[in-house]
């Protein structure tokens, strides 16, 4: 379905050089962000206790942080979970201090300022279960990268394989790079946002990969960046369809979906943008300077074989 049609070819490939530093310096960036300042790892990886409480008004959220930080923790992680009346509080391993006495006393902390909030679960996470959850989460993403490749190598011409990669490679770091600068909290639910792009964003290139395959068998006489050009204008109506679609979706979760989704829709957002950039001006100009031709697609004439004397 197209809800426009663009009539002439837009010259990607002509501002590919620019597009490509631009990505070049934000990739940097990310890495010297991961390097430097590393992730915020939640209570998920690094282990700690988390409480349920149940009040019997919506829960005043800033009052409650408020409340922690001045007692001492102001590293607790408080937000809404389920309705307004119930909070999930986060906290951190404290050395010196089980995880039941510091439910029992952060309990008693928060009675005083509401008599009614009810207990409803405590757990603790383990710092060996933490590093665990740490463990697999790097080699689910691992295996995700391992299948992609494995994926584009059977479908595609290997330069484009290489291209799909890298422009996956460029999102997940950049993902990640956002959350370290800006210090957000990576938990499990961003783990799963991250794994979630990896797969968004190797469609988006597939997609743009093969209407590039399609044109080097149909526009004979063009060359390889006008075909890339055509390749990306064609597919621009789906382009933006779908992503506006999608994105309208994830911005719902990130106003409306409370603390709970807010770092998982954030890291969706950054994904999808960043998805569509990658998969147009770097995925392409990598697969035009990793040399691709027609005749990569296009097998030889047979000459027949004149026998006669």
């Amino acid at each position: 379905m197209e809800f426009f049609r663009i009539k002439s070819d837009i010259p990607f490939m002509r501002y590919a050089r620019v597009t490509t530093i631009i990505s070049l310096v934000t990739f940097i960036l990310a890495v010297g962000a991961l390097a430097t300042k590393g992730l915020n790892l939640g209570v998920d990886f690094t282990g700690g206790t988390v409480m349920e409480i149940n009040y019997p008004q919506p829960a005043d959220i800033p009052q409650i942080r408020d409340t922690l930080a001045k007692n001492g923790f102001p590293d607790a992680a408080v937000q809404n979970f389920g309705t307004s009346h119930d909070v999930m509080v986060r906290l951190p391993v404290k050395a010196g201090v089980t995880s039941a006495k510091l439910s029992e006393q952060i309990f008693e902390m928060l009675q005083k300022t509401e008599n009614g909030a009810k207990l409803q679960r405590v757990e603790f996470v383990g710092p060996q279960v933490g590093k665990e959850l740490y463990e697999n989460g790097a080699l689910a993403l691992l295996v995700v990268v391992i299948g992609i490749m494995a994926y584009l190598a059977v479908r595609f011409e290997w330069r484009f394989s290489v291209a799909a990669i890298v422009a996956n490679m460029h999102d997940v770091v950049i993902i990640l790079g956002c959350f370290a600068f800006f210090q957000w909290e990576f938990s499990l639910t961003v783990l799963a946002g991250v794994l979630a792009i990896l797969g968004y964003s190797v469609n988006e290139s597939v997609v743009v990969f093969d209407r590039i395959r399609e044109n080097f068998r149909n526009m004979r006489k063009a060359g390889v960046p006008e075909i890339i050009d055509n390749a990306i204008t064609r597919t621009m109506s789906r382009t933006i369809i779908t992503h506006s679609m999608t994105q309208l979706m994830v911005l719902a979760m990130l106003f409306f979906g409370g603390e709970a989704l807010h770092y998982f829709a954030l890291a969706l957002t950054i994904g999808i943008i960043f998805g569509i950039y990658s998969s147009v001006l770097v995925a392409s100009p990598i697969v035009l300077w990793l040399g691709v031709s027609r005749e990569d697609f296009l097998k030889p004439e047979k000459v027949p074989v004149d026998n006669l004397p």
